[in-house]
């Protein structure tokens, strides 16, 4: 019985040493309207010459991030049909892991409208986690012939 309740401790202990290092790395806490929509880290071959991750890679990405909700929301096909704006607050580096959080601005007749926030976590080893981007993009569901469809009720 003893060395049953040793191993329970044990198993306790890792437990605990487990979510203190979880909670030591978890990224930045956000308001509760935005949700995490794509993590992504950056390889080499989406750097430019001086080491900075190419902004047009940023772009493709905050589109494809941008278009989660969106999507769930039309419950069918969408299309990206107007970057309303997109702010690069800082450079993107190599080793940085880019988290994407998006929040609905407007759900129109035909259209949404979603804001997106980049955050990249930096330094592992002395951890900190800056914003890089924002943007707000706008989406129209569309049926099956390409024309815009009335976004579903409820």
């Amino acid at each position: 019985m003893q060395q049953t309740s040793n191993q329970g401790a044990a198993t306790h202990a890792a437990a605990d040493e487990k979510n203190i290092a979880t909670d030591s790395i978890a990224p930045l806490q956000l308001p509760g309207d935005r949700q995490l929509v794509l993590r992504v880290m950056p390889m080499p071959a989406d750097a430019n010459g001086n080491g900075d991750i190419f902004g047009g890679w940023i772009m493709a990405q905050v589109d494809l991030a941008g278009a989660v909700l969106p999507a769930r929301i039309a419950k069918g096909r969408i299309v990206t049909v107007a970057v309303n704006q997109f702010i690069f607050k800082q450079p993107v580096s190599m080793g940085d892991l880019l988290s994407f959080y998006a929040k609905v601005e407007r759900i129109g007749i035909t259209s949404v409208t979603v804001n997106v926030e980049v955050y990249a976590e930096r330094d592992p080893a002395n951890l900190h986690v800056v914003k890089v981007t924002e943007a707000n993009l706008t989406y129209v569901a569309i049926d099956m012939h390409g024309k815009p469809r009335p976004i579903p009720k409820g």
